[in-house]
């Protein structure tokens, strides 16, 4: 071989040699760019992660905390749903029998000066969609909370809760039953 022809096989050699070189050092850079991307994804959800853990917890924090309060507290029950307190169909208005019958129940709350909660209940028949049976349960259940805290009981003392349809007490396939499933039940704790 002649010195000019291992000459351009050392150049040769060399250049190569610094092409894979870079090529590589190109390919590095380029896996730490998108694992630096990875990272800051995995990082981002990680933090979302525990900022959910930590809302759920304290939601059940709260719900065994008020499941404890609630245990072995109940006093007794009221509900408006005889002939004289009926709920009209598809309504949320209190008839003045369903009043007089709430002015009674605060006036029992004041004669038995205790510190008492009430969770109120809406119901309603099984005629309609569910979801809006849920809407006229809640707005049932939301009337009486008005009318309770119009006339002295603090709303902090109130919660309401709509059933709709779900916890029927007669049969909805008769007028009279029906009738009888449009209800407010008013649960009082101590």
């Amino acid at each position: 071989m002649t010195r000019s022809t291992l000459r351009t096989a050392a150049i040769t050699g060399v250049v190569l040699a610094f092409g894979v070189a870079a090529s590589g050092c190109a390919s590095h850079r380029f896996v730490r760019e998108q694992t630096a991307v990875v990272d800051q994804r995995v990082t981002a959800v990680d933090g979302r992660v525990t900022e959910v853990a930590g809302t759920a917890g304290e939601a059940l924090r709260r719900a065994t905390d008020a499941q404890k309060l609630a245990e072995g507290k109940f006093l007794y029950e009221v509900v408006l749903s005889d002939d004289s307190v009926k709920f009209p169909v598809n309504a949320d208005t209190l008839s003045p029998e369903a009043e007089a019958r709430l002015a009674e129940l605060t006036q029992r709350l004041r004669t038995e000066n205790r510190n008492v909660y009430l969770e109120i209940q809406g119901y309603t028949d099984a005629t309609g969609d569910a979801g809006r049976n849920r809407e006229l349960g809640n707005a049932r259940a939301e009337a009486v909370r008005r009318y309770l805290s119009q006339n002295g009981v603090a709303l902090n003392r109130m919660a309401t809760i709509s059933y709709g349809e779900d916890q029927p007490i007669a049969d909805n396939s008769t007028r009279e039953g029906r009738a009888q499933n449009r209800r407010v039940a008013i649960v009082v704790l101590s």
